[in-house]
């Protein structure tokens, strides 16, 4: 029998049966019954606006899966240009479906000159770096004019290729302006994360060779990052892809979502509360503090997960390996015993506040040299391949435009007076 659920409207005794399809009930059926009638959920808490095929999460049970693959199972075994392949394409590559695929991405990572010279370049010497990325990914749509070609589909591969390849770029480049550096152009011997981290510290040295632990750690990073449901940033890509804008200016908003504290700044957050706590002695009297309501623990708790999240325990060994190469950072252990009083008092279990994948990440980023500005342009990269997948997706089902409904409190109907009688 299939399951169903009954919507009664009390007002007049009319009864509809719903089906329950996909752990979902249809609002189109509940219309029917009562025309005029919205369902009230600020910030979407209840509200499933799309059907995906991308990514599965079970944020009770701990699971996170792209294309049916466990998290954990990519994390160990594959690499973010694999991932970034599964997740726009629904399988993994071959072999030779692989090799293309790496080669396209890594002959694209140039950017046009006058991105640099003339946009990047005419940013004020402290603008902020994701700022500075939100504006360069929404230019590029200025550059390659058949991105607006959205339904030609070699067009629209060419532009996936494109933010992909040249996210890291431009990301490098706008850490280089925000210091002060000269541009280091890709060098197309090395692999995609070992290429971004040459960009990024490349001084003199003829060749640039990153330590492969520290390109290994990055790459773990970005599979972790590279998609998570319908989150904030996601949200944006697809509301602005479904009045068919060209992809750069989609990934833009996508980008712009980010760049709040809220969504791509909570592992920044992390570091400013774990620097506040200052040592281990004062963990005990912050725990108190946030008991108390007086401060906040960053870096806990997630809107969707009610234990832990399962990209946070595979962000912890990795930063064993980081921590290997680079020394451990001061602040592990004040995020540990942090981390071990929480996880022992019932106030944070009984409130499912868990470590979520920015407790740990922060610390990594940190420990590799990377300043908390760039935090959220490195999660931009990560997520361009999952933000493309669902860009995909959404034109493929023929999405209508996002226009959601409101409930209007506002006045009602009154005359107009003039400003002499005011």
């Amino acid at each position: 029998m299939a399951e169903s659920i009954t919507i009664t409207d009390n007002r007049t005794g009319q009864c509809l049966e719903i089906p329950i399809e996909n752990g979902g009930v249809s609002a189109v059926a509940w219309q029917k019954l009562l025309p005029g009638i919205w369902f009230y959920d600020p910030g979407f808490v209840s509200t499933a606006a799309a059907e995906s095929a991308i990514t599965y999460l079970d944020g009770e049970a701990g699971i996170l899966r792209y294309r049916g693959y466990p998290i954990e199972q990519l994390a160990e075994q594959s690499s973010y240009l694999e991932v970034a392949y599964l997740l726009l394409h629904g399988e993994l590559p071959t072999k030779d479906q692989f090799e293309m695929w790496r080669q396209e991405i890594t002959y694209h990572t140039f950017i046009h000159e006058n991105v640099r010279k003339r946009f990047l370049e005419g940013f004020h010497y402290d603008a902020h770096p994701m700022g500075m990325l939100v504006s360069a990914v929404a230019a590029l749509s200025t550059f390659y004019l058949d991105a607006k070609d959205i339904f030609d589909l070699e067009a629209r591969n060419k532009q996936i290729i494109r933010l992909i390849a040249k996210m890291p770029t431009l990301a490098a480049a706008t850490h280089r302006f925000s210091v002060g550096m000269p541009f280091v152009y890709p060098d197309n011997s090395l692999d995609f994360t070992s290429n971004f981290l040459s960009m990024m510290w490349k001084v003199a040295e003829p060749h640039f060779q990153a330590d492969p632990f520290l390109s290994r750690a990055l790459d773990i990073l970005f599979i972790l990052h590279a998609d998570h449901e319908q989150n904030c940033s996601t949200t944006a890509m697809r509301v602005v892809g479904s009045s068919h804008a060209d992809p750069y200016s989609a990934c833009a908003a996508a980008c712009a979502a980010l760049y709040g504290p809220r969504h791509g700044g909570a592992n920044e957050a992390v570091i400013r509360m774990l620097t506040s706590i200052g040592s281990m002695d004062e963990v005990d009297a912050f725990i108190a503090a946030v008991k108390a309501g007086e401060t906040r623990l960053q870096g806990f708790g997630h809107r969707v997960y009610k234990t832990y999240d399962p990209r946070a325990k595979i962000i912890k060994r990795t930063a064993d390996a980081v921590f290997e190469v680079t020394g451990k950072n001061p602040l592990l252990d004040i995020a540990l015993k942090l981390e071990e009083v929480a996880l022992s008092d019932d106030y944070f279990v009984s409130r499912h506040l868990y470590p979520n994948v920015d407790f740990y990440s922060g610390l990594i980023y940190q420990a590799m040299g990377f300043p908390l500005t760039m935090f959220p342009v490195l999660f931009a990269i990560a997520r361009t391949s999952g933000w493309l997948a669902h860009w995909v997706e959404l034109l493929d089902q023929d999405m209508k435009i996002a226009r959601p409904r409101q409930l209007f409190i506002g006045s009602q109907e009154r005359p107009y007076v003039p400003i002499s009688e005011r």
